[in-house]
This record gives C-alpha cells, sequence and structure tokens, in this order.
C-alpha cells in the first residue's frame, strides 16, 4: 500500500464531493421586488443561421416578464436565412420593442464581438445583457440576473446546462456541461470566484463603457475570458444566479463533442494558464489510478461509486439527468478530458464559425 498515493486520492475525492455538496445546497432563492421603477435592461442576442433548437431558444425571447425591457437581435449576413423567422416572431409580439440589426463591425477577429458591436452601440439599457440565440431563456431570465447583481459586482454571468439531448453523443455533451462544468462553476461563485461565461452576460453599460466598449472583450480568444480578467482587474467580481438556464442539445456526433471541448480548452490554456495546469485532475482518471495504486482495487471500486454516486445523485436532484444510465457516460467524459487536455497542448489556434483563431489574434484590430 502507498499511503502518499491513497492521501491524494481521498483528498481529491473529498474536494469533488465537497463540491457536489455545495452545488446541491446552493439556496434557490426568488426574486425580490425591485425597489422603485425598475431599470431599463436591453436583451442583446447575437444571430448566426436556424437550427431547431434554436428556434424554441429565440422564441423565448419574446416571453420575458420583465416590465422595462429593450430587444435587439443582431445579424452580420442580410442574406441570413434566421431573418425570415425572426422577423416572424418580431411582427407576433407588437407590444415589445424589438429591433433587428444587420452587419458587422470588424473589431477583432471575434465574429461574435464584431456582429454585438451595433447593437451595444444602440442600446439604451442601464444594464445590457447579452445572451447567445441557442440558450432558453425562463420567463423570469431578468430578474434572476437582477437578484445576483449588487455591491462589488462588476457582471452577472451563468453558465449553461444542456437538455434535451438527443442520442449518446447529445447526452455526452449534457456530460460535459452540466454536471462537472455548471459543478465548477458554481461552486467556484461560492466562493467569490466566478467566471464569466458568454451564453449569459449582464453587463451594467456604463462601467463596460468606461473599461473601453465591447471592444475591451477582444483580448483574449474568447469574450468571456477578457470579461473575468476585465472585471478581476477592476477590483470586483463575477457573479452567478441561483441555478444555471437550459440550452437545447439536441443531436450531436462525437466530433462536434470532441471539437466543442478542445476549442474551450484551448480558450481556457490561454487564458488562465495556472488552472489550465491541473486540469487532468478534472473527473476521477487520477483519483482512480491513484486509488489503485495506492489501495488496490477495492479502494479503486470504493473511489468509483463514491464518486460517480454523489455526482448521479446532484444530477439528479438538480435535473440534469434523466437515466441512470447517464452514469456511464460520466466515465466516459472523465477519460476524455487528459485527452483534450493533451491535444490543446499543440496550439491554441481553432477555427470558429469560419474564423481562425488562435493566441493574440484578437488584438489585432484591422485598418
Amino acid at each position: 500500500m502507498d499511503i502518499l498515493a491513497l492521501a491524494l486520492a481521498t483528498g481529491l475525492l473529498a474536494l469533488h464531493l465537497c463540491s457536489c455538496l455545495i452545488v446541491a445546497l446552493r439556496p434557490k432563492t426568488g426574486f425580490l421586488p425591485w425597489t422603485g421603477t425598475p431599470p431599463r435592461v436591453t436583451l442583446l442576442r447575437p444571430v448566426c443561421g436556424l437550427d431547431p433548437q434554436e428556434s424554441a431558444a429565440l422564441a423565448s425571447s419574446f416571453t420575458l416578464d420583465y416590465p422595462a425591457l429593450e430587444l435587439i437581435f443582431c445579424v452580420a449576413d442580410a442574406d441570413d436565412p434566421v431573418i425570415a423567422p425572426l422577423t416572424a416572431l418580431m411582427a407576433q409580439h407588437p407590444q415589445l420593442r424589438a429591433r433587428l440589426l444587420c452587419g458587422e463591425d470588424r473589431l477583432s477577429a471575434n465574429p461574435k464581438l464584431n456582429n454585438l458591436a451595433k447593437g451595444w452601440d444602440a442600446a439604451e439599457g442601464r444594464f445590457v445583457v447579452m445572451a447567445d440565440s441557442n440558450l432558453l431563456l425562463p420567463p423570469d431570465y431578468i430578474w434572476r440576473l437582477l437578484e445576483a447583481s449588487g455591491p462589488g459586482v462588476g457582471l452577472v454571468s451563468c453558465p449553461p446546462v444542456g437538455a434535451e439531448a438527443r442520442g449518446i453523443w447529445g447526452a455526452l455533451e449534457c456530460a460535459f456541461l452540466n454536471s462537472n462544468q455548471a459543478r465548477l462553476q458554481l461552486t467556484a461563485d461560492a466562493f467569490g470566484m466566478g467566471f464569466a461565461q458568454g451564453k449569459t452576460m449582464m453587463w451594467d453599460r456604463e462601467f463596460l463603457n468606461r473599461a473601453g466598449g465591447i471592444q475591451a472583450l477582444g483580448r483574449h480568444l474568447a469574450e468571456d475570458v477578457s470579461a473575468t480578467h476585465l472585471v478581476r482587474g477592476a477590483g470586483l467580481r463575477v457573479a452567478l444566479p441561483s441555478a444555471p438556464f437550459i440550452q437545447p442539445i439536441g443531436r450531436r456526433s462525437f466530433a462536434q463533442v470532441w471539437g466543442r471541448q478542445l476549442r474551450w480548452s484551448k480558450v481556457r490554456r490561454d487564458g488562465f494558464p495556472g488552472l489550465f495546469a491541473f486540469e487532468p485532475l478534472n473527473g476521477a482518471i487520477i483519483p482512480l489510478g491513484l486509488a489503485a495504486f495506492g489501495g488496490g482495487p477495492v479502494a479503486a471500486l470504493a473511489l468509483v461509486a463514491l464518486w460517480y454516486g454523489a455526482e448521479a445523485a446532484l444530477a439528479r436532484r438538480q435535473g440534469w439527468m434523466t437515466r441512470w444510465r447517464e452514469v456511464a457516460l460520466f466515465g466516459l467524459r472523465d477519460a476524455l478530458i487528459p485527452l483534450i487536455w493533451a491535444a490543446s497542448l499543440r496550439s491554441t489556434a481553432f477555427e470558429w464559425r469560419g474564423n481562425a483563431m488562435a493566441r493574440g489574434s484578437l488584438q489585432k484590430l484591422p485598418g
């Protein structure tokens, strides 16, 4: 028996169990009505193309119960097929103040920021919420974001949780998003160390404008990394609402899951190299090896049972897992994590929506 290896495995297991408990006990508070007149909020959604999952997500923009809301949709290409159904949705809800803006400002190599820039300039709200087009917004979406704001908060953001997965690879995508990535981000937020996630970012418009505007979010490979550094550099923190919001997943291929996770790994390598160095410890593979080496097969089996039992219980409690057989995908996910990490060491370059991106490329502004 190797006492040191067993102790390390036990320590990693303890951290995992604590994170599951912290998220399970996270308060599900309800929003208290805003004192006085609710602040005007602009919901800014970048759109590009349309798939079946995004149809419902975009429609949810028109069912929010917030009284002082401005909707701005941004599309880069005037011939984009999303324009027709989006225009129809706007016509079905004439009581809402909604606009569709076309065109692109070449602020950086990040196409999402280039698409959003015109909307940011046109926004009139005190708060501006950037929400990806594939995020399903509940009716109380704005209220829940406002609930998380307050003194010392420079940005309210939130990771997505996957739902409506079809097929094994769609379920694997949910295994990455939900009880792994969302769990870790919610745990970090519990200690005041929240990270921005591009799916949802609610800004105080004046704060970001003083910090350089939307162009300031183009300093790293992803706007959420830039946002995290910007907010922390101002002595403020990124706060998360009480629970994540849903992203319908649909069907995925293994190549799509691998490519998306590899891209995000490269983004983390570029933006948070210190944390990235420890990413192979995320998941049960290394603790399992340590337990087997230090205590034999009994210790390894006990670690697996506790590790995945706690994660499965959390996923069931939060509604992130519908069938117990999905626990097998937790193991597949954890086996892929060190492989993805190793693959991301080759370079930070990747292609996103036809745009070649690499470390430093977003700082080179055209013209």
